[in-house]
């Protein structure tokens, strides 16, 4: 079973995402914003992280660059979600290091089913 760090102000969204994916079968673990997501993916293992773009005290990105620097969490593929979806916005995520990005408002097949892509993806390459 996957383990996934969500990182996500929003407290409807973010257990709209922890109960959709707790349904497919998805070991979760919630935070309210970026710089808790850093701090929890220093002390525990995760297969993949989604997060938030537009959060308090630390934006997606930046928490996705810091992430991405350290050496015990570099390899572990992000998922940014987003109301944005500009092409801009977009970009300045991939370059940021994500793995993917999902548009809110999403239908939970679309998160199942881009989560489970990103992780066959990580174990494959």
């Amino acid at each position: 079973m996957a383990k996934i760090l969500i990182a996500e102000d929003d407290q409807d969204i973010r257990e709209l995402v922890v109960l959709t994916l707790q349904f497919s079968g998805f070991d979760v673990v919630p935070v309210e914003d970026g710089s808790l997501a850093v701090e929890k993916a220093k002390t525990e293992a995760f297969d993949l992280i989604l997060m938030d773009v537009r959060m308090p005290r630390m934006t997606g990105y930046e928490a996705c660059r810091r992430l991405k620097d350290m050496d015990s969490t570099k390899n572990i593929p992000i998922i940014f979600l987003s109301a944005k979806g500009q092409e801009q916005e977009i970009q300045t995520g991939i370059n940021a290091g994500a793995a993917d990005y999902i548009l809110k408002p999403f239908a939970p097949d679309t998160l199942v089913n881009t989560i489970n892509k990103v992780l066959s993806k990580a174990k494959a390459g």
